[in-house]
């Protein structure tokens, strides 16, 4: 059944080898690349090894049932074990995005329903920073503005993970599934006739680029320098500090003006250029490709929803996957793993489909 398996056994005994030589590590870059591959081929293997292991078990305990009945039981225990490893191995050899490792770069942005969707936008940041808390993920603020009632119009996120992770494990892996449009249904604290109101933000999730990802020709770009605008402080509204980011070919804009010095404000924006570059490069090569993927919503419409966060009924529903859970006071603390692995699952199944 899985024939094709051995040729990654082969490779990962190859790779042993290679990363047992001290000469191999002279070159750092080409380490790790070695030691990155030689991690995603690890439980393939062990879990192929198990399964050849177990169908030979079951071959010499029918045989030992053929005279001895009570050998019976233990082929059924057997045959149990060899089915969970075919699962375990089939999603194991799903393709794998190679981007999973990356750290993200989170932005949301308030959408349909003004001040309610600035708040709304910051109880979504507050639930992003609270579930990388909980699975030990560093966040870092890159930009915000602030709206006059405590929430966002814009914010953007940057999540890293620390060190190595396992495979579909990385912050991409888990993170991804999260751009879209959220929509929230309840009763604004600006309503005063206890009314429910409808309103949305938009969650874009993009990998984040290092240096060599994506190549950025300094002349491709148009730096403009402006007055910061916020709550005031030192240095906000009094010095040109904000930069936007232009680049030309693209058209795509970053801008940042938290940081107190135009060259820290430049660095950030950069940086977001750099993810949000490497993110279209991506989705054209796999546009030209055919291998179509699952797309994020751009625009803050609520009739475009991904998902829905329903406070009178306590109610959170995924809308891609038919989700559905009334833990949102749990959700809304950082709880996100059963509703983001309800989204693996189906990407999971999906793609076994399609393989």
């Amino acid at each position: 059944m899985f024939e094709a398996v051995e040729e990654l056994v082969a490779e990962h005994a190859d790779l042993e080898k290679k990363l047992a030589d001290p000469s191999v590590h002279a070159d750092q870059a080409n380490a790790r690349k070695l030691n990155k591959r030689y991690a995603e081929l690890t439980p393939i293997v062990t879990t192929y090894r198990s399964w050849k292991q177990t169908g030979d078990d079951i071959e010499t305990a029918r045989e030992l049932a053929a005279d001895d009945p009570d050998f019976a039981a233990e082929v059924k225990d057997l045959e149990q074990q060899r089915e969970e490893l075919t699962e375990k191995l089939r999603l194991l050899l799903v393709p794998r995005d190679p981007s999973d490792d990356k750290d993200v770069i989170l932005e949301i942005k308030a959408g349909a329903g003004g001040d309610e969707s600035a708040l709304f936008a910051g109880d979504l940041l507050r639930m992003y920073l609270r579930y990388a808390e909980r699975v030990g993920w560093k966040t870092e603020i890159i930009d915000a503005t602030e709206s006059e009632l405590g929430g966002y119009k814009d914010v953007q996120v940057a999540v890293k993970s620390r060190g190595q992770t396992q495979p579909g494990q990385g912050v991409w892996a888990r993170l991804k599934y999260e751009g879209g449009v959220h929509r929230v249904q309840r009763v604004p604290a600006t309503e005063s006739q206890g009314r429910i109101h409808t309103s949305a933000a938009g969650v874009l999730v993009t990998p984040e680029a290092e240096e060599v990802d994506v190549e950025i020709n300094p002349n491709d770009l148009r730096i403009d320098v402006y007055r910061s605008s916020g709550p005031g402080g030192q240095s906000v509204n009094t010095t040109d500090s904000a930069v936007r980011i232009t680049h030309l070919p693209t058209g795509v804009v970053a801008s940042c003006q938290n940081e107190k010095s135009q060259l820290q404000n430049k660095e950030q924006a950069l940086r977001i250029l750099r993810s949000r570059l490497l993110a279209m490069a991506q989705e054209e090569a796999e546009r030209e490709a055919a291998d179509a993927r699952r797309s994020q919503v751009r625009t803050v419409d609520r009739s475009e929803k991904i998902r829905t966060y329903n406070y009178p009924e306590n109610r959170i529903s995924d809308h891609r996957v038919g989700f559905k859970a009334y833990n949102l006071d749990q959700v809304l603390d950082g709880d996100l793993d059963a509703v983001i692995q309800a989204c693996v699952d189906a990407d999971s199944a999906a793609k076994l489909a399609a393989a």
